[in-house]
């Protein structure tokens, strides 16, 4: 008779052992109590693990973002500046034109004349 109770006694503790494992009351998980259980400790490392791989990921993801906006930044830049180059150089080429040339040299009182004889060289 003994044995039977004791018997009974340890499925009845094992079967009490099963229920509060299979439920975890809300007040455990808030608590932190859950992170006491065996399978948290056996897991601890693995957890560990995510964590820092989540942490890399959530890290490598911003700074790809932030040099997205950066490159954005300097693509919208370089074409501001070609657009600076271009309008410069055309002007560069209107002011060295010949006649454009000749224009300012008559303004400024200068006898300076172009030549109507074709260069020719030395040897």
């Amino acid at each position: 008779m003994e044995e039977k109770q004791i018997k009974d006694n340890k499925t009845g503790k094992a079967e009490k052992d099963r229920k509060t494992k299979k439920r975890t009351p809300l007040k455990s998980i808030i608590g932190g109590d859950i992170l006491a259980t065996d399978f948290f400790r056996r897991q601890t490392k693995l957890l560990a693990l995510l964590v820092i791989l989540i942490l890399f990921y959530i890290h490598n993801r911003y700074v790809c973002q932030q040099q997205m906006i950066e490159i954005d930044k300097l693509k919208q830049e370089l074409i501001d500046i070609k657009y600076d180059a271009l309008t410069r150089s055309s002007e560069l080429m209107e002011r060295s034109r010949q006649s454009h040339i000749e224009e300012y040299i008559i303004k400024k009182g200068s006898d300076l004349q172009t030549p109507t004889n074709p260069p020719y060289l030395i040897k």
